[in-house]
């Protein structure tokens, strides 16, 4: 099934290939992957829509994280498998205007024996406010909280937060600030 499938990338982020997904994270194939993160302005502060992971995820779980996060099929479009993901997640149907505004590369090894080795895409859009149905096999909760709050929730726990996620948050509050 293409949706158990992950696209396998060489060091320069050039598709080599695919493989299943868990056995790709067994083995620490590098692969493509997104992230988006959605945010507001509100009374003048910058604010994201931040996705607590459920529980039961096969890593990271209950931790915090950018508003979703996932891998393209073989031969999917990175926004059109970041709206795929919006909905399956968190039920976000919204009509958004999303933006790829480049890549991170990361590495992290997690206690169950997986690994992560991405290519991560980042896709960010704008909304005041969205309706969320959230899957609770994927996230146990959303919600928007200020950068400011999110910055000292980092400084104070950093173990509450995924990975991938402070360069997730760098890499976009520098997109936004530019």
């Amino acid at each position: 099934m293409l949706e158990d499938l992950v696209v396998v990338v060489d060091k320069f982020g050039n598709p080599i290939g695919t493989e299943d997904k868990l056995d790709a994270h067994r083995m620490g194939f590098r692969h493509l992957a997104f992230s988006v993160m959605l945010y507001r302005y509100r009374d003048g502060e910058l604010e994201f829509l931040m996705q607590k992971r459920a529980s039961n995820k096969y890593h990271s779980g209950g931790l915090w994280s950018n508003t979703c996060c996932s891998h393209p099929r073989p031969d999917e479009d990175i926004i059109h498998a970041s709206k795929r993901r919006l909905e399956e997640e968190l039920g976000i149907r919204d009509a958004l205007t999303f933006t790829d505004i480049g890549t991170i590369s990361y590495l992290a090894k997690f206690d169950n024996g997986l690994t992560e080795n991405e290519l991560d895409h980042i896709v960010i859009a704008q909304s005041s406010d969205v309706t969320l149905d959230i899957n609770p096999r994927e996230a146990e909760t959303c919600e928007w909280q200020t950068i400011s709050a999110i910055e000292q929730g980092i400084i104070a726990q950093p173990q509450a937060y995924t990975a991938w996620f402070k360069l997730v948050l760098n890499k976009v509050t520098a997109h936004l600030n530019d």
